[in-house]
C-alpha cells in the first residue's frame, strides 16, 4: 500500500476528518463526557469504542433505512446493527407484535403456541428438523459445541482461522505458524480451551483432513463464507469436500448462518444445498429483538434426548433463564412472517450489487489495486486482491485507511459497519441510500489519491 498511498496525506486528511466530527456532535461529546463517569470507557458495550471519531455517536431514533442521533445529524444505515437490524429499523409488523405480546406478558417461563411456529417455519427455511431457542448467536454456538462433544464423546472443536462466532471460547483462537494461539484481544483466555481447539484455514481441504483424521475433533464448526474479517467466499467444491470429509471422520458439522443469511431467506444452507448435522441464527430473525436458534437433525436430537432433556436439565449448561421468552418469540414470528421472504431478497441483492459496483468502479478510476467482493445483501471492499483465507484477510487490514474511509463516510451521513468495510441492504433501504454512498466513496478516493 505504501506504494500508491501518500500515508503523510492520509494522516492529514484524516485529522481534517476528525475536526470536522467533533464539531458536527457537540451533544454527543456532551454525553459522551458525562458517560466517562458510570461507563466504562463511556459505552454500555465494550465494542461501541470501535466507531470511528473521537468518541461514540449517540443516537436519538431510527426507522427504516436511516438513524438521527442526538445532535439532529440524519445517516443512511448500511451498517443495520451488524445484522441485527437486517429488517430494517422498527419493522411495522414486529412492532405492533411487541406491543400486543408485552401487554399480555412478557416472560413467564412457559411455552407459548409462538414457539412451535417457530420451531415449524425455521425447518422450512432451513431444513433442519429439530430446534431450540436461545438468546444470543454466542449463547446458540456455545451449546452446539456442548451437544456436539456429549454426542460424540470427543472434545475438540475445529474453527476457521480468524473467524468469529461470538463470545464462544473455542474460537477466539488462530493460528501463528503452526501453533494454535489466543486472538489478539482475547480477554483473559483459558489456556486448557486450547487445547480443546483445532485452527485450520478456511479453503484448506488439506489442514483440514489432517486435523480430521486424527479423530478427536467433536465439531466444526463454520459460517459458510466468513463475514467477520471481511467476505471470504468458499472456492469451488469446499464445500462438499468439508462434508464429506466430516462424514469420513465421524465428525459432526455446524453451519453458523448468523451473518451469511444475508443470501436468500434460508441463507447459504438452503442457496448452496448445505447438508449440516446442526446449524445456528441470530440477530435478524426478531426484528432487532434478542433471539436465536439452533437446529439438529432428528437423529441427533434422538440422541441427546436425555442428557439435554432429563432430570439434570436445569444444571446442563444449556439455556437461560429467558431463552424462549414470549416477547421475544411473538417478534420472531412477526419478523419472520412478514420480512426477509423472497421478495425482499429480490430488492436487496441488487442493491448490493449496485453498491459493489459503485465501488467498484472508483477504485478502477482511480488505479487501485483494491478489491470489492459481494455475498448475497451484503458488500465489502478490501485495500488488496481478494484473500482465500482468514490469514490473508487479517493480513491485509489497513487501520488508518479504515478509519479514514468510516469516518469520510459518517461526517457526510452514512455507517457502515465499523469493525471492516462492510456495507449490508435491507428491505428499505433505497437506490438514493446506495447511490449517496458511491458518491461519498468515489469523492473519498478522489481526495486520497489526488
Amino acid at each position: 500500500m505504501a506504494a500508491t498511498i501518500d500515508r503523510e496525506r492520509l494522516r492529514s486528511l484524516l485529522q481534517a476528518e476528525m475536526e470536522a466530527f467533533v464539531e458536527a456532535h457537540p451533544r454527543s461529546a456532551e454525553l459522551h463526557q458525562r458517560a466517562l463517569g458510570p461507563l466504562i470507557a463511556g459505552v454500555p458495550m465494550n465494542w461501541m469504542t470501535r466507531w470511528p471519531g473521537a468518541f461514540p455517536v449517540f443516537a436519538d431514533h431510527a426507522e427504516g433505512s436511516s438513524i438521527v442521533d442526538v445532535d439532529g445529524n440524519t445517516y443512511v444505515d448500511l451498517c443495520l446493527g451488524d445484522t441485527g437490524a437486517m429488517t430494517g429499523h422498527a419493522p411495522p409488523t414486529t412492532i405492533e407484535a411487541l406491543a400486543q405480546r408485552a401487554s399480555r406478558g412478557i416472560t413467564m417461563m412457559l411455552p407459548t403456541e409462538d414457539a412451535i411456529w417457530a420451531g415449524e417455519e425455521l425447518t422450512r427455511w432451513f431444513g433442519l428438523q429439530c430446534w431450540q431457542i436461545a438468546m444470543t448467536a454466542t449463547d446458540a454456538n456455545r451449546f452446539v459445541i456442548r451437544m456436539a462433544r456429549q454426542a460424540t464423546g470427543r472434545q475438540r472443536v475445529l474453527v476457521m482461522n480468524w473467524c468469529y462466532h461470538g463470545t464462544v471460547d473455542e474460537t477466539l483462537w488462530v493460528l501463528d505458524g503452526d501453533k494454535v494461539v489466543p486472538r489478539p484481544g482475547n480477554v483473559g483466555p483459558l489456556r486448557a480451551t486450547g487445547d480443546a481447539v483445532a485452527v485450520v484455514e478456511f479453503n484448506d481441504v488439506e489442514a483440514l483432513e489432517r486435523e480430521l483424521s486424527k479423530g478427536d475433533v467433536a465439531l466444526v464448526l463454520t459460517e459458510p463464507a466468513l463475514t467477520n474479517i471481511g467476505i471470504v467466499l468458499p472456492d469451488p467444491g469446499y464445500h462438499q469436500a468439508l462434508r464429506r470429509l466430516t462424514r469420513d471422520h465421524a465428525t459432526l458439522l455446524c453451519i453458523d448462518e448468523t451473518h451469511t443469511i444475508c443470501v436468500g431467506p434460508g441463507g447459504a444452507t438452503a442457496a448452496w444445498g448445505l447438508e449440516p448435522d446442526l446449524f445456528t441464527i441470530g440477530k435478524p430473525i426478531a426484528g432487532g429483538v434478542p433471539i436465536a436458534a439452533y437446529g439438529m437433525t432428528a437423529e441427533l436430537a434422538e440422541r441427546l434426548y436425555e442428557p439435554v432433556f432429563g432430570e439434570h436439565s436445569d444444571v446442563s449448561g444449556v439455556g437461560g433463564t429467558l431463552s424462549g421468552n414470549a416477547l421475544a418469540l411473538a417478534a420472531l414470528r412477526a419478523t419472520l412472517s412478514n420480512t426477509l421472504i423472497e421478495a425482499d431478497f429480490a430488492r436487496m441483492i441488487p442493491l448490493a450489487t449496485r453498491w459493489a459496483d459503485g465501488v467498484a468502479a472508483a477504485i478502477s478510476d482511480a488505479d487501485l489495486p483494491w478489491h470489492v467482493q459481494q455475498l448475497g445483501a451484503r458488500a465489502e471492499y478490501w485495500f488488496c486482491p481478494p484473500p482465500r483465507n482468514g490469514g490473508e484477510a487479517a493480513a491485509a487490514l489497513d487501520a488508518d485507511l479504515e478509519a479514514y474511509f468510516h469516518l469520510y463516510a459518517l461526517n457526510r451521513g452514512v455507517l457502515l459497519t465499523p469493525f471492516h468495510n462492510m456495507a449490508l441492504m435491507s428491505p428499505v433501504t433505497s437506490d438514493a441510500d446506495v447511490d449517496l454512498h458511491t458518491e461519498v466513496f468515489t469523492s473519498c478516493v478522489e481526495e486520497l489519491v489526488d
